[in-house]
């Protein structure tokens, strides 16, 4: 009887707690909205199956190097490239080497909006600080408006790693749900003839644009934001893989096999960091409803800046206000999203590549706010 009752303390049932319940039911739904409604799959069925895995109910501090957060455990070492921001240069590397950039090279103005939708960064950051949270922690926070989660990891483990799960948790849920909370601030803000506005086609971007651009691109954005370098460097250069034509299997290499390996091991233990005991505090909650207004805000903060553009713009050289929410990070299915809602009200419309541009532009943007925030705020400590 005394085996069986030591038996029983190291299983799940006696070590069960409602916070586990709780995330197991999360986990299960981030599986169903990847698998049934087709949300992200890539992200969400990894991370959502990780979050099962950490709240798998054992008995802690007793040496069985099981969880993510006990020293020695394999779940440890694989986090702890995440803890360490080794994970999103790699991601960064895959995105640079499948990225076109044409159609930002084809209207450069399209830049102006990925920087707009970044106001949500810069006033979620201040929306932290007035709800109490450290100068630090309040600029992890306010990465998540940028929809980037390797940014949002990358920041949080240089200034607040022990928010890092939570931020980490809230920054790609929001960028799974870009379907379901773009549309209704698009609809929002925009008029019916606003929506059915048709630009003109992009212009043809040589080679040479293409391969000058990663190398201009990199020197630039790192001199401003030199925090940066590890994310827009790898950024750059796995576009001038893919754009050199010379290294076509490296950048094959980073923007399939890599890229996959680092998503995996990075959205298994995203989720296994939601271990109940140690994540579901009032504090990560909080997290998540200041992601999802910072997401918001930068949505609409793109939408319209795309409408004042429109004042001086003309003819055919105006824009439609809906690629203005492409501006945040989440590429491509930002775009994918204002282009669907485009052909909804006209289906000769089509804006995918017009969004693009802003789209891919968030994305430099979003790292360039990182690196900003980093050197500010690092120069204080």
């Amino acid at each position: 009887m005394q085996g069986l009752y030591q038996f029983f303390e190291f299983t799940g049932f006696a070590n069960v707690t409602p916070g586990h319940l709780v995330m197991i039911a999360i986990g299960l739904i981030f599986i169903y909205l990847a698998i049934a409604k087709d949300y992200e799959p890539l992200l969400l069925v990894p991370i959502g199956f990780g979050i099962l895995v950490g709240n798998i109910p054992f008995l802690e501090n007793v040496g069985l190097q099981i969880g993510i957060y006990e020293d020695g455990s394999v779940l440890n070492y694989l986090y702890f490239g995440v803890v360490k921001g080794i994970y999103p240069p790699l991601i960064f590397l895959g995105i640079g080497a499948m990225t076109d950039f044409s159609a930002l090279l084809s209207n450069p103005k399209l830049m102006l909006l990925g920087a707009a939708a970044q106001i949500g960064i810069f006033g979620t950051f201040m929306a932290a600080l007035t709800l109490g949270f450290t100068q630090e922690q309040a600029a992890a926070i306010g990465i998540i408006g940028g929809a980037d989660g390797p940014t949002a990891i990358f920041l949080a483990s240089k200034l607040a790693p022990e928010l890092i799960g939570a931020i980490a948790i809230a920054a790609y849920s929001y960028m799974a749900l870009v379907p379901v909370i773009q549309p209704p601030i698009i609809n929002l803000l925009t008029s019916k003839e606003e929506r059915i506005i048709k630009m003109k086609p992009p212009r043809s971007v040589s080679k040479l644009e293409k391969i000058m651009f990663p190398i201009v691109g990199m020197i630039l954005t790192t001199f401003i934001s030199p925090g940066a370098l590890p994310l827009l460097g790898m950024l750059f250069f796995g576009n001038l893989l893919k754009e050199s034509t010379v290294t076509k299997r490296l950048a094959e290499t980073a923007n399939r096999a890599l890229i996959d390996i680092v998503t995996i091991l990075l959205g298994l233990t995203v989720g296994a960091s939601t271990q109940a005991t140690t994540f579901l505090t009032p504090q990560s909650i909080l997290i998540f409803v200041l992601g999802a207004i910072s997401f918001m805000i930068a949505t609409a903060g793109g939408v319209l800046f795309a409408k004042v553009m429109n004042l001086f713009l003309k003819g055919e050289d105006r824009l439609n206000p809906m690629i203005g929410a492409a501006g945040v990070s989440a590429v491509p299915d930002s775009a994918r999203v204002v282009h669907s809602m485009g052909q909804k009200e006209d289906p000769s419309n089509y804006l995918l590549m017009h969004a693009m541009a802003p789209n891919v532009a968030g994305v430099i943007g979003s790292a360039v706010a990182a690196g900003i925030l980093m050197g500010f705020l690092m120069h204080l400590l």
